[in-house]
């Protein structure tokens, strides 16, 4: 979770060149666009247009792209890989600063999408009237709007959970848990706990989602503007994930998760540690036998609640995959065709990889196919189908600035490193955020 500083100062120089230059006439409907009269291309020639994706190719993207090349000879796609992490995102924004050929692009978060729509890098899509993205994805898609207009297609159903190790549960006569909460995980997580492995394990990107799920709720600041980060169920979320490490020794201590760099979908497809907190990329992996084979029927469960109420829970979810179209791209309405067809179902086999189409027009058999594959009886499907596709739970999209987050996990990793107290952690994490809502009134 820690964030190199000159990474952040490259990104801030890289996206304020984006700025003036987007000063000097680019108002974001690029006039190149009008020169594409058509989808295709007068010359005769196809068009190729190359599109930007954190995903490795031979998890879905290939196959969609291949799909499409094949029905659409004049307009080819090529699929670029970066690397969904301060560097790769900073390649991409470089690419586009630049000039080079970026056509089309995913934006993982929210943050990442605002500041490229801030630098006229990404194309307002209201110019476009055959898609309604609000009819097409329903009522979350909503939050995915920058200064109320869609620069981007959120295309995909988010899901968010604790992979489970079924046959380690059974043989602890561990039920798999529904609408839990964070003390009952870590009762879990001693039960399940064999030798000197751990019981539990996170990757690095959910990690802090506990937060998010109360403070996207109750609010990130207070009724006076101050922040929020002293909530009391801050507090519990620190105190719980400590205990886990230092006193039962269920969960790793977070500087030898980083220093280690842990690769936590390969230790519990291994059998090694029965509960992992991760997204549904996970199924990627787990589908993957060649690389990760494995003996056991993998369970899921909600990401667990701090608050004992359960209908005040909130589970992190919702849409994700937003892609955008390059506000500086020559070949806007091909794009634009590509990007509809991907929506309503062209995406189906980066189901493999966890990613549900979120268009209500897309066949939702065929991704679960996909899902699935050959592999449909090595998971609980009770559980699968409790946690990706139940409506009933509430869900948020992490929407905070990325400057509010890189404050608080460094706020955090000294608490967890020991080198300051919880009250000194929090302390800090209500100063350092009130001062960036001071300086960003």
């Amino acid at each position: 979770m820690k964030k190199k500083s000159w990474v952040n100062g490259i990104t801030s120089l890289v996206l304020a060149m984006g700025l003036l230059a987007g000063c000097s006439g680019n108002d974001n409907s690029n006039s190149s666009a009008s020169n594409n009269e058509s989808a295709g291309n007068s010359s005769g020639k196809p068009v190729t247009l190359k599109m930007w994706g954190g995903v490795p190719p031979e998890s879905g993207p290939q196959e969609v792209i291949d799909t499409w090349n094949k029905a659409h000879p004049d307009i080819q796609v090529e699929y670029v890989r970066f690397v969904n992490d301060d560097d790769g995102n900073l390649k991409l924004d470089t690419a586009m600063i630049t000039g080079q050929d970026v056509d089309l692009f995913v934006n993982y978060t929210i943050s990442h999408a605002a500041k490229r729509v801030e630098s006229n890098l990404s194309l307002d899509l209201s110019r476009f009237t055959d898609y309604n993205i609000d009819e097409k994805m329903g009522k979350d898609a909503e939050s995915w709007k920058i200064d109320g207009k869609y620069y981007g297609v959120p295309t995909t159903k988010s899901s968010y959970f604790i992979a489970l190790n079924k046959d380690a549960l059974d043989a602890a006569h561990l039920p798999v848990p529904k609408n839990w909460t964070w003390d009952e995980l870590r009762v879990y997580a001693k039960k399940l706990k064999t030798g000197n492995n751990y019981g539990f394990i996170q990757n690095m990107e959910p990690y802090v989602d506990p937060i998010d799920s109360v403070l996207s709720q109750e609010g990130y600041t207070k009724a006076d503007g101050t922040s929020n980060l002293d909530h009391p169920l801050i507090k519990k979320w620190l105190e719980t994930l400590n205990a886990m490490m230092q006193e039962d020794k269920t969960t790793p201590p977070l500087g030898e998760q980083l220093t280690s760099k842990m690769p936590v979908e390969q230790v519990f497809l291994s059998g090694e540690v029965p509960m992992l907190n991760i997204g549904a990329w996970l199924l990627r992996s787990s589908n993957n036998f060649t690389d990760f084979p494995r003996d056991f029927k993998i369970a899921f469960a909600q990401v667990p609640r701090l608050a004992e109420n359960a209908d005040s829970y909130m589970t992190r979810g919702g849409l994700g995959d937003y892609i955008s179209i390059n506000a500086k791209s020559k070949n806007q309405e091909a794009a634009w065709e590509f990007l509809k067809w991907y929506s309503d179902g062209g995406m189906a086999p980066m189901a493999a990889g966890g990613r549900l189409p979120a268009s209500k027009d897309a066949n939702q058999d065929d991704a679960l196919n996909n899902l699935l594959g050959e592999h449909r009886d090595t998971y609980d499907l009770d559980s699968l189908m409790y946690v990706m596709f139940d409506d009933k739970t509430p869900t948020y999209v992490r929407s905070l600035p990325q400057e509010v987050m890189d404050l608080r996990s460094q706020e955090y990793e000294k608490y967890f490193l020991g080198s300051q107290s919880i009250d000194q952690t929090i302390n800090a994490m209500v100063t350092r955020h009130n001062e960036f809502l001071k300086q960003n009134k």
